[in-house]
């Protein structure tokens, strides 16, 4: 496993290739209730990458960690102090150059790995990598390791797959495992708070306030721990491993 932007640009040359799988982390810079911090989903992101990246490299594919995109739709979280929200077609054209960048870089095999799940961001990345296929003149392959399709969402756990895991018991225990010193103390003595999101989401809601989480959490935060974080990061990373595996198998041979 190799940090990209800890390379120099020799290494850089030496280290690319048509083989190469390169994992691009992409969360967002907004409130995770009182207790966790604002770069929540780009330290999951980053983390989930990183271990993928360890998993790959133990079945003899080499892959690349590229730096974290911090900033994405975040539209859900209006309303409280710490959000910074870029457009829809922003991340687009920033996820898409980033793509075509590697590529020019000989880069051939490119997995987004995304930590934020707000409903349009996902939808974007989702749309990145649809287009992305469509030229057929390109060289690369864009996917997207999605967690929120429900054959992986099934094995991350209830809280994740009610929806209602927003800073909730799902995020607290992957922080607390990849980021412990950020996590306020304040998590132990956190409310559940059930506000059925998804329903909500279906019916038109479009904030976590006007859902009903006031303090920017949904979820059991005070249930988390290291321990499940450690699994679920795992679990994470194993999404990532079999997509990559299920797109290019002769990668794996």
């Amino acid at each position: 496993m190799t940090e990209w932007a800890k390379c120099t640009w020799i290494e850089a040359r030496e280290l690319v290739s048509d083989r190469v799988v390169a994992l691009l982390p992409i969360g967002c810079t907004e409130p995770h209730g009182p207790h966790l911090p604002l770069d929540t989903d780009v330290t999951i992101a980053a983390s989930q990458a990183t271990r993928a990246a360890q998993l790959l490299g133990e079945l003899g594919v080499r892959a690349l960690v590229l730096p974290p995109i911090a900033y994405g739709v975040t539209n859900y979280t209006e309303g409280f102090a710490g959000r910074l929200t870029i457009r829809p077609g922003t991340l687009w054209a920033l996820v898409e150059d980033v793509i075509e960048a590697l590529e020019q870089e000989g880069v051939r095999q490119i997995v987004l790995v995304n930590g934020h799940l707000e409903p349009a961001h996902v939808t974007v990345l989702r749309g990145v990598v649809l287009d992305h296929a469509k030229r057929t003149a390109l060289k690369a392959q864009a996917i997207l390791a999605d967690n929120t399709r429900r054959r992986w969402a099934a094995t991350l756990g209830e809280e994740f797959l009610s929806g209602d895991c927003h800073a909730g018991r799902y995020e607290s225990s992957l922080v607390l495992h990849a980021d412990p010193d950020h996590v306020r103390a304040s998590r132990a003595q956190l409310a559940p708070v059930a506000i059925d999101l998804l329903a909500k989401m279906n019916t038109g809601v479009t904030s976590f306030k006007a859902a009903g989480a006031s303090e920017a959490y949904c979820g059991d935060p005070a249930s988390a721990s290291a321990e499940e974080g450690r699994d679920l990061l795992e679990r994470l990373a194993r999404i990532v491993v079999e997509s990559a595996r299920e797109t290019w198998p002769d990668l794996f041979a």
